[in-house]
């Protein structure tokens, strides 16, 4: 019987290295305390902020 995860698994290593680009991206823009707080809030939910500017762009 095969793996069924292995789908899974993939998503959540894409899903990972996203984060750590967003981190990246997100931490070069900050330029105070609290800017470098929200960047790493960013990090973690940087699917949201990536739809919300994509659907920002085609309005």
């Amino acid at each position: 019987m095969a793996n069924s995860n292995a789908g899974a698994a993939g998503g959540g290593a894409i899903y990972g290295l996203g984060m750590f680009g967003a981190w990246v991206f997100f931490w070069q823009q900050a330029d105070a305390f609290w800017e470098y707080l929200y960047a790493i809030f960013q990090g973690f939910f940087w699917p949201a902020y990536m739809v919300y500017e994509a659907f920002a762009a085609l309005s």
